[in-house]
């Protein structure tokens, strides 16, 4: 997958999961709805990132870069607070499991569980993107800055391109 793949990839994972973040801005159905779409998007990330995924699981304990080995942890603990946030917000869901038609009480401990889990997720989600801080900034400048800037820059001339004057015919009758 290329670099601008899975630039916007994460874009549109970082900018669902802050709205999902706080369900008072989109109202309880959009955020279990949108919840369900991200959880869709994530498994996504993870089946492009898979290879890398494997090589560190099999290395791990080798001779690894410290830098590696704290992006696995922390990528790991992510993936278990999205998961148990995600898991848990279905069970507590008021609007998808009433659109299958399943009724489940899970009542208070599994709203605990889904806000610490939530929470935990928002941590990690700031130490995941501390922690490629240099690539997404990379990146952005790449694939957004860069062509932006471009649009809005006047054409460089070619220092050794030789200018002539045209003559231009004038009607002195019109």
């Amino acid at each position: 997958m290329s670099t601008k793949t899975k630039l916007i990839l994460d874009i549109t994972i970082f900018s669902a999961f802050l709205t999902i973040s706080n369900p008072a801005l989109t109202g309880l159905a959009v955020h279990e709805w949108l919840g369900v779409s991200l959880a869709a998007v994530l498994i996504t990330h993870l089946l492009f990132q898979w290879k890398w995924i494997v090589s560190l699981t099999s290395t791990f304990f080798q001779k690894l870069m410290h830098a590696s080995r704290l992006n696995y942890v922390v990528d790991s603990l992510l993936f278990v607070a999205m998961t148990a946030a995600m898991l848990s917000g279905i069970l507590i869901s008021r609007n998808i499991l009433a659109t299958l038609g399943i009724t489940l009480s899970v009542g208070s401990p599994g709203r605990s569980i889904h806000s610490l889990s939530a929470n935990a997720s928002l941590v990690f989600v700031a130490l995941h993107f501390a922690l490629y801080w240099n690539w997404v900034v990379g990146s952005v400048r790449r694939y957004i800055t860069a062509p932006v800037t471009a649009l809005f820059q006047r054409p460089v001339l070619d220092p050794d391109a030789q200018l002539s004057a045209q003559p231009v015919k004038i009607d002195k009758n019109k």
